[in-house]
């Protein structure tokens, strides 16, 4: 089983794996469907009404196609139907033959039951004896026998025993199943057809049908695999036939020896009764009294003993109220069989009823066959009108055929004529869609006929069995039936003459059909490759490549219409066979009415011949006609045909999956031909039946003839005897002669109507002949085309599997392109940043500046530490990489070792489940031997009552006594050593009840097989037979009950009834018990296959997980590395953008420095205005470029979130795999406790050891006390010497006697006696501690005298010693005796092992009872649908009879009707002769004239004439009375017939029942004497096993332990299976569970994989378009900068062409003086500081002497040339204020201006060029000192120097003065404050090494908010309104410098 399901859980993961595959190529060809569509759109819209017109019309033909096949498929369906129904039928028979052999089986369990018990009571009654014989001191010998337990031999047995009827039953209902399967799969079969055809319609074809062809590829593969599993469930049942074969034949052998077995042991029991006579009553009961007494005093410490003892008693009631109900379910399954057997008893009379009632309508039939014989002898003058009649019944029966026949070709002319309609229809069209629907349907069928021929061989071997009893009945009754044969093989013959041409004819319609479904096939198969064409011609316009595969297509479709065409040429074959057949057939007809017509021509003169032979000149012409028509319809076959070879040269279709399905037809149709060369052998079978019948028929008609002739002779010699009776024959013959000619001429013309029909069916026959060789020829050339179409088909898979090799190949290279064309875009940008930094450091070296800043130092050492903190990260990735791998091995592993645990749990089921085997082969065995055991037991039964005789006056009080002490036992389970006794009694009583048990299964199974040898012999006589001997044989069994109840028995049969009862309630009980379990078993199996079908799902799933794991493993390390990589380029580029914002910001600062300090002495002027803009433009910028970093971030954030959410999912793995290893944990914590419970039971045990210890030391304490009064005792013991030492005497005395008694006791009697000695023990450790108070008080009262006390003292000393050795002893008994207790629990828990086994053996017996009472139910019913039978064939030939009745009658009418006609004939002839004499004598009156004479006479001959027709009619009332009479006289004869055969067949029967009662009595003599020999045979091996006795009871003893050893092995092995029961229970809902859970995670996987591939795809396009917008955003920026330098000239030229600057200034002074009045207040505390800070400024002016901006001083030396030469010196003034010169040196330089005003502006230039007006390349200080400190340090001494004020100190008045952030630009307000400057903006990452970088915040990276403290970088904050600044004063190159001093001036 295990391996089944192996395979089929591999084979579902293959097929889930195919699926998969189709879904995903189905995927592909709906998009490159869709492509297609798109692309024919355009080209399709000019022939819209033409294809709408073809698609109608085609709709239509498809439409009346479906329509006719879904007739077929209904038929298909319904034969189906009716072969599964046989099949059932044939299921049902099977299971007959089985109730049968069981029923005779069962019969005798209750006299075995009753003979057993009686055994049972004996064998107690010897139990008891020996028990008796124990308490006299006979303890060993005894206890050895009554634990005898025989070795039960377990034999192997078989793998298939558990396999019985009920699993073929079940593996029935599997097939059936299976075919409901089918059918459903057939259904959808045809739900796809119609899905199909709705698609075609819609003009969607190609893809569509190509996905169609893949799902039925995927019902057939499914449907082969069904297929293949019902011939392997079939190939089972019949491995497990012949293993119960087998199996019946070792369990015969098993048998034999164990009956040998245990009759040695019953011998060996009656020897012990005759042995063991001994009345042991008196001991018995003083023990019983002790017991009692002693078991009334339970003390506390021994209270958990007792609980685990009342546990023990309370399972083994419920187990007996188990064996009860089981046994109240044996008794109503009993009832239930003896009402079985009833009904079947009155079938069987119902059955002899029919038998008697058919013999008697045989009988009837035979006497009025010799009545009809009897009466044509003396009506031989009337037997020519009989004969007329009987010939012309025989005309109308042939008629009736005939008519038939023609009906019947009719038909046939019909159906060939509307298939060749249909073929001319088919020719114009053809498709294949269908072929491989009806190959599907086929195989279908196939499959059920081939179950139905097996069901029928089964059928036919039940059946061959049924004839051979039928033969032997037959062989008794031959005589009686052999007339009434004769009369039924003529109906028979013409019966199955019928019926053979009704399967002819539904053959005929079988293959007619079969060719409309062929030519439907071929005309589809046209439809489909005309619309291909369409589809063809406008797909060759589109492109080459799809041309080549048109072409491809198209020598596929030559192929399959050469295959086509050979199908036609197979059908054209079939048809001319068929035509050859019908001709046959033609011939055969013609031959007999040939011979109909001659027999009628010689009587009529051959008149016929010439009608004839003009019919057949007109059917010969007709022939002529349908050849020529036939040739034209050729001659139309081949034009067509050859203009579909033109129309295929043309076709340019794809259809690529027709190869399986023409080699599915080819191989059909080599199946059909099979089929029909069987069909031709069967037409040629019958061809010679109909032969044989008409040479039959042939000699009838001569018979007739001859006694036509006999009759002709007879009339002849009767006219030759006396002329005038001839002259009356004469004429009543002539009048007879035109009767028969009228009726020749009847028959004539319906002879002719008759020939006519003929010549119909001819021509029909011909046309359809016709229509059938155009069909073979068309079926040959299809066959042609398919195979052409094979040969291109082949072809364009091989070129398909290149394209598919070609495709993959470019597949692979597109991803290597994919990956090499991201890696050159990685590359470029890497090359484009490396440009940029050569590019830096060729500016930086151009520049080279002496000394690195040391913010680009800590920028560098940032990014170090950043990227060593990324790899860090990397390193922690890869080992949680490591880790997902370990998990992923560990979870495998796990599953290893699941999956091992299953295998061994599985093991150990196989194990459970032979053993189940094993006891139910035993039971199986134990049946079989009953006949033989009753006997032995009638024999133990008599010998076992001499010895009752011989024995009762000793024993008789005994055994009442222990009767009460059994009753007591049963009923009240707390009796101490009692019960305990009772226990191994009842254990035995089991074991033996198994035994026996076993042993009668073993009879049973042996009977079954000899019975079922024997009723393959018997007949259904000696199968009455049987059942009077078992009627017989109940009789005897009544008889031994009626002589076992008789009076001197009746004490010892009640007492034995008592126990019987008892032991009926008890089996009763088990078997109740045991229907439970076999309940349970089967919901064990059932749930067995339900785990391991999850087992197999589940494997498949963890597969798919470990897979999916390994995948996304693979994955998230890709995944990991790639986002590393991005990351890490990421993080470069960022670091590129910060070296070039750092280096920008390093050559503003600088400037910004030089600008600061030269205006800290102009700062009236303003001059560095325009640098503080720069600046402000600077930062916002790089707040920009911050935003940008923070957008990265994110953006790397959410690429970090996936990759958790990755993580995430792999965690949820891992935790699933934590909760199977959490329950695997719990399963073994559970083990753990119930070891831990194990433990505690120890340590209970060892804390009673340690109780007994204290007491121990406790009396050593007393010993230390005694020691201690020592010398007190010596002097006042001497008093006393008396008094103690008879004290310690008595006490030592009873603890030697306790001593004594307690260790045989322990061993002889179990855990109630270890209690009661525990309590005695206790009772004398009281008395001792009395003893101990007593000697205690003694001493204190003689504490006087201790001298004398001392020799006394040295004896109390011996005494301690020896009561200490005492105790000691107890202790070690103690110790014993908790041992033998923890062996008395564990055999209780053996004895509850052996009573479960035996609930489970009784449960499969109730389960045998209960299959034995159904398959009686089946078969009585089978008997009935037999009887039903029977009556319907008995009202069949009783209304036979009837007819012919009728018919007789009719017959006996119409001779009486013809004897009339001839009386009255001759009377008429009479009378004329009258009249005639008459008119002679007249003339001769008249010629003597004598008129009055003649009136006379005329007068006399009218009254004559009237006499004479009154006289005709008193004699025609007479013959019509007398008729009558002679009827019934005839009918009183049939009856005394009738009556005297019933005589007969009582005689007959009488006889047989005599010879029965002979055989039956001679075998009863035969058994009586086997048994006599038997008897002598047993008594001789009673002698040998006496002697053998006396050396077994070691070895009994020996099996016993070893038995227990055994059962305890058992338990713990039960124990271990429920446990693993439990835990696969566990493991099952668990694993349902996590395969929901898996399912789920399988969902979400898959969900979260589309998730992420959409992700990328949109991370992808958002970057481009990201970058796409970088570079737009960094043009529109480069435009705004242009656009804001144009507006910053435009500015510069505004502020020079009019300076609206102060009066803004003024506005804006007004609106914020209310602020600066404030501030001046905080300016006046802070003016202190300030001139600190102007100290400072000052220092620093004088070492920053001689250090210039050049730019500002270009200005002024420029301003100074430009300003006219009267205002120059105003100029000069102005930088000597913005140099800081006092007004005394100014005036001295202006009055020298005229002497050296050039050399000292040359000098004060200090020889500097010339400067341009950029601001990127600042001054190279010659002092680097300044350099040293910091740019922000410098910022703050500037702004204190501005601050302070000069000793001139500046005009500018509060109204004048604005702060920064009001400036004219209005720029400073946009940048936002920092709080650092001079971190990095990734120096945030950096310096949060402990953060987890995936998530990192934003305010790390970027700062939105300022923080509240002063801590950060000066620059960064924003400029306080303390500070007073100045407005910057833009000058420009091209304003003059005229205009600008006016400006200054006027300010």
């Amino acid at each position: 089983m295990a391996s089944w399901l192996g395979g089929l859980g591999s084979g579902l993961g293959q097929s889930l794996g195919q699926v998969g595959d189709s879904l995903s190529s189905l995927t592909g060809q709906i998009s490159s469907f869709t492509k297609d569509i798109l692309l024919e759109g355009a080209e399709e819209v000019g022939d819209a009404a033409t294809e709408l017109h073809v698609s109608n019309s085609r709709l239509r033909e498809i439409e009346s196609i479906n329509a006719a096949q879904k007739l077929e498929n209904d038929r298909l369906k319904k034969v189906c139907s009716d072969l599964e129904e046989k099949h059932e039928a044939a299921e049902l028979q099977i299971k007959q033959l089985s109730i049968e052999y069981r029923n005779q089986l069962q019969q005798k369990e209750v006299e075995i039951s009753h003979l057993k018990a009686r055994q049972n009571a004996l064998q107690e009654q010897l139990q008891k004896v020996q028990t008796a014989q124990l308490g006299a001191g006979v303890l060993p010998a005894a206890t050895a026998s009554a634990s005898y337990v025989p070795e039960v031999r377990h034999s192997s047995g078989f793998e298939g025993d558990d396999m019985d009827f009920g699993d073929i039953i079940w593996s029935q209902q599997e097939i059936n199943r299976l075919s409901n399967e089918v059918s459903r799969l057939e259904s959808e079969v045809d739900h796809w057809k119609q899905i199909a055809v709705s698609s075609k319609v819609q003009g969607t074809n190609d893809a569509e049908q190509s996905e169609i062809c893949k799902l039925q590829k995927v019902v057939k593969e499914l449907k082969q695999n069904l297929s293949q599993e019902i011939d392997e469930h079939q190939h089972e049942l019949s491995v497990l036939q012949d293993a119960h074969r087998q199996k019946l034949v070792e369990l015969s052998r098993r048998h034999r020896e164990e009956l040998r077995e245990y009759e040695e042991r019953i011998e060996e029991l009656e020897n012990r009764l005759q042995q063991d006579g001994v009345s042991t009553d008196a001991v018995d009961d003083s023990k019983i009294t002790e017991q009692k007494r002693k078991a009334q005093s339970p003390d506390g410490g021994q209270v958990e003993e007792l609980r685990v003892v009342k546990d023990l008693e309370d399972e083994i009631r419920k187990l007996n109220h188990q064996l009860s109900s089981a046994k109240a379910e044996n008794k109503n399954l009993l009832k239930e069989q003896e009402f079985a057997k009833l009904e079947k008893i009155q079938i069987a009379q119902d059955y002899e009823k029919l038998k008697s009632d058919f013999d008697a309508l045989q009988r009837s039939v035979a006497e009025q066959d010799a009545l009809l014989k009897e009466q044509k002898q003396p009506q031989s003058k009337t037997s020519l009108p009989q004969d007329v009649v009987s010939l012309q019944q025989a005309l109308l029966e042939a008629e009736n055929e005939i008519a038939r026949l023609s009906s019947l070709n009719q038909g046939l002319e019909k159906e060939l004529t509307s298939a060749q309609h249909k073929h001319e229809n088919i020719l114009s069209s053809n498709t294949e869609d269908q072929n491989s629907e009806i190959n599907q349907l086929r195989q279908d069928l196939e499959r059920k006929e081939h179950e139905l021929d097996e069901s029928i061989a089964e059928r036919e071997t039940l059946i061959a069995e049924l004839e051979e009893l039928d033969k032997q009945n037959q062989e008794a009754t031959q005589h009686m039936i052999t007339l009434k044969e004769q009369l039924s093989k003529q109906h028979t013959e013409t019966d199955s003459i019928i019926k053979q041409l009704k399967l002819d004819i539904d053959c005929e319609r079988k293959k007619v059909s079969e060719l409309e479904t062929e030519k439907m096939k071929a005309i589809k198969e046209l439809d489909s490759q005309k619309e291909k064409l369409s589809h063809c011609s406008y797909a060759l316009n589109d492109l080459h490549i799809t041309k080549q595969q048109l072409q491809d297509n198209i020598k596929d479709l030559q192929e399959q219409l050469r295959k086509a065409h050979e199908c036609n040429s197979q059908s054209k074959k079939e048809i001319e066979e068929l035509q050859q057949r019908l001709k046959e057939r033609e011939e055969e007809l013609r031959v007999s009415l040939s011979k109909l017509t001659e027999k009628s021509n010689e009587e009529s003169n051959h008149t016929c011949q010439d009608l004839i032979l003009k019919d057949r000149e007109v059917e010969i012409a007709k022939l002529q006609n349908d050849v020529s028509e036939n040739k034209r319809i050729n001659e139309d076959l081949q034009k067509s045909l050859s203009n579909l070879r033109i129309e295929n040269g043309k076709l340019m279709a794809a259809i690529e999956e027709l190869k399986q399905e023409l080699s599915d037809a080819i191989s059909e149709k080599k199946k059909v031909h099979l089929e029909k060369d069987t069909l031709v052998e069967a037409l040629k079978m019958e061809k010679r039946q109909l032969e044989s019948e008409l040479n039959e028929t042939e000699k009838r008609l001569l018979e007739q003839a001859r006694n036509y002739e006999k009759t002709i002779e007879d009339l002849s010699k009767a006219r030759s005897m006396d002329t005038s009776a001839l002259q009356l024959e004469h004429e009543r013959l002539v009048k007879l002669h035109q009767e028969k000619d009228f009726k020749l001429a009847e028959l004539k013309k319906t002879i002719e109507q008759m020939e006519l029909d003929h010549q119909e069916t001819k021509e029909m026959l011909t046309t359809s002949l016709g229509g059938q060789k155009q069909l073979t020829d068309l079926i040959k050339e299809k066959e042609v085309f398919i195979e052409k179409y094979k040969n291109q088909a082949l072809q364009a898979k091989q070129e398909l599997e290149e394209y598919m090799k070609v495709s993959k190949k470019q597949d692979v290279l597109k991803q290597n392109l994919e990956e090499k064309d991201r890696s050159l875009a990685v590359m470029k940008e890497e090359n484009n940043h490396l440009k940029e930094e050569i590019e830096r450091l060729k500016d930086q070296q151009s520049r080279s500046t002496p000394v690195v800043e040391p913010k680009t130092l800590d920028i560098i050492i940032e990014l170090e530490s950043e990227v060593t903190q990324l790899k860090v990260i990397k390193n922690n990735l890869e080992e949680e990489i490591k880790v997902h791998k370990k998990t992923i091995e560990d979870q495998n592993q796990a599953t290893v070792k699941l999956q091992q645990s299953l295998q061994e749990q599985r093991k150990e089921i196989d194990e459970s489940k032979l053993q189940c085997q094993q006891m139910n082969v035993t039971h199986e065995r134990l049946f079989l031997e009953k006949d033989e055991e009753i006997k032995n037991l009638q024999k133990t039964i008599e010998q076992i009552k001499t010895q009752l005789h011989k024995e009762r006056q000793i024993i008789q009080t005994d055994a009442s006594d222990l009767f009460q002490e059994t009753k007591v036992q049963t009923l009240n389970g707390e009796n101490g050593n009692e019960k305990h006794d009772l226990s191994k009694a009842e254990i035995e009583r089991l074991v033996k009840g198994i035994k026996e048990r076993e042993m009668e299964i073993k009879l049973l199974n042996e009977k079954n097989v000899s019975l079922s040898q024997q009723i393959d012999q018997l007949s259904k006589d000696e199968v009455g037979k049987l059942t009077r001997i078992i009627q017989e044989k109940d009789l005897e069994i009544q008889a031994l009950n009626a002589r076992v109840s008789s009076a001197s028995y009746r004490q010892d049969v009640l007492s034995l009834q008592q126990q019987l009862q008892a032991y009926v309630l008890e089996r009763e009980q088990v078997l109740a018990v045991l229907s439970e379990k076999t309940r349970e078993n089967s919901q064990l199996k059932t749930e067995y296959r339900n785990i391991m079908d999850m087992v197999a799902a589940k494997e498949a799933a963890l597969v798919r997980l470990q897979e999916e794991n390994r995948r996304l493993s693979n994955r998230s390390e890709n995944s990991s590395q790639d986002m590393s990589r991005e990351t890490i380029q990421n993080l470069s580029r960022i670091i590129r953008e910060k070296d070039i914002e750092i280096d920008a910001l390093s050559q503003k600062c600088q400037t910004l420095l030089t600008v600061l300090q030269t205006s800290s002495t102009g700062a009236d002027n303003g001059a560095g205005g325009v640098n503080s803009n720069q600046f402000e433009e600077l930062l916002q910028e790089r707040d920009k470029l911050k935003q940008q970093v923070k957008k990265m971030e994110e953006w790397k954030q959410q690429v970090i979130t996936t990759v958790q959410n990755m993580q995430h999912e792999s965690a949820h793995l891992q935790e699933e795999l934590h909760r199977l290893q959490a329950q695997i944990s719990v399963e073994s914590d559970s083990t753990s406790r119930l070891q831990v419970d194990y433990n505690g039971l120890i340590q209970s045990y060892e804390q009673n050891e340690k109780k007994l210890k204290s007491f121990s030391q406790e009396l050593a304490q007393v010993q230390h006390s005694i020691g201690q009064l020592y010398s007190t005792k010596d002097l006042l013991l001497s008093k006393l010497d008396l008094v103690t030492p008879s004290v310690a005497t008595a006490a030592t005395v009873s603890q030697l006697s306790g001593v004594q008694c307690s260790p045989p006791e322990a061993l002889s009697e179990e855990s109630k006696l270890l209690q009661n000695e525990l309590e005695q023990l206790k009772k004398k450790l009281q008395e001792k501690d009395s003893t101990i108070r007593i000697l205690q008080e003694n001493n204190q009262r003689l504490s006087d005298s201790v001298a004398t006390a001392s020799e006394i003292e040295r004896k109390s000393q011996e005494g301690t010693e020896s009561e200490m050795r005492q105790i000691k002893e107890k202790h070690d008994v103690l110790q014993k005796s908790l041992r033998e207790k923890d062996i008395l629990i564990k055999s209780k828990s053996d004895q509850l092992l052996s009573v479960s086994e035996n609930l489970s053996n009784k449960e499969n017996e109730n389960e045998l009872l209960k299959q034995a009472v159904t398959n009686l139910k089946e078969r009585n019913l089978i008997l009935e649908m037999d009887i039903r039978k029977l009556k319907e064939e008995n009202e069949k030939i009783v209304a036979r009879c009837r007819e012919k009745e009728t018919e007789f009658r009719a017959l006996q009418e119409t001779n009486m009707q013809f004897s009339m006609m001839l009386k009255e004939k001759e009377f008429e002839s009479h009378s004329m002769k009258e009249k005639a004499l008459a008119f002679e004598k007249l003339l001769k009156d008249k010629e003597q004239g004598k008129t009055g004479e003649l009136n006379q006479l005329l007068n006399e001959v009218k009254s004559m004439q009237e006499k004479a027709v009154t006289f005709q009619q008193e004699r025609d009332q007479v013959m019509v009375a007398l008729k009558q009479k002679q009827m019934e006289s005839s009918a009183l004869q049939s009856e005394v017939q009738h009556l005297h055969e019933k005589e007969q067949r009582l005689n007959q029967e009488l006889e047989r029942l005599r010879n029965h009662l002979l055989e039956m009595e001679d075998s009863y003599t035969r058994e009586a004497l086997a048994a006599e020999d038997r008897e002598v045979k047993l008594r001789k091996k009673v002698l040998i096993l006496e002697e053998k006795l006396a050396s077994s009871s070691t070895a009994v003893e020996n099996a016993s332990h070893q038995a227990s050893l055994q059962v305890e092995s058992l338990q713990e092995q039960l124990n271990l299976v429920s446990k693993q029961r439990d835990e696969t229970m566990l493991q099952l809902t668990i694993s349902q569970d996590q395969v929901k859970q898996y399912a789920l995670s399988l969902a979400n996987l898959q969900m979260v994989l589309e998730q992420f591939q959409q992700e990328e795809k949109a991370m992808y396009s958002a970057e481009l378009e990201r970058h796409q917008k970088q570079s737009a955003e960094w043009k529109k920026k480069a435009e705004n900068l242009e656009e804001k330098v144009v507006s910053l000239q435009e500015s510069l030229e505004e502020a020079n062409a009019a300076l609206d600057a102060a009066s803004r200034l003024t506005e804006q002074l007004d609106i914020k003086e209310e602020q600066i009045e404030e501030l001046k207040k905080e300016g006046e505390v802070r003016r202190e500081m300030l001139e600190d800070m102007q100290n400072k400024l000052m220092n620093l002016m004088n070492s920053t002497e001689g250090k210039v901006d050049k730019l500002l001083m270009r200005n002024l030396f420029i301003g100074h040339f430009h300003t006219p030469k009267n205002k120059r010196l105003e100029v000069l003034r102005l930088m000597g204020s913005i140099l800081g010169l006092k007004k005394e040196e100014l005036d001295q330089l202006l009055s020298e201006e005229q002497r050296g005003v050039t050399r000292w502006v040359t000098g004060w230039l200090g020889g500097g060029a010339g400067s341009k007006s950029v601001p990127s390349t600042p001054l190279r200080p010659t002092h680097q000192n300044i350099f040293n400190s910091s740019f922000s340090e410098l910022f703050v001494k500037f702004l204190e120097t501005e601050s302070s004020p000069s000793l001139p100190p500046p005009k500018l008045s509060v109204h004048h003065m604005k702060p920064l952030g009001a400036a004219g630009t209005g720029k400073t307000s946009s940048t936002p404050p920092n709080s650092q400057m001079q971190d990095s903006p990734v120096s945030g990452v950096g310096r949060r090494p402990d953060a987890n970088p995936f998530l990192a915040p934003r305010s790390a990276a970027v700062p939105l908010i300022t923080p509240a403290s002063s801590s950060g970088h000066l620059l960064m904050k924003p400029i306080s309104d303390a500070l007073p600044t100045f407005t910057p004063l833009p000058v420009s190159p091209d304003a003059s410098a005229g205009a600008v001093l006016k400006d200054l001036l006027k300010q």
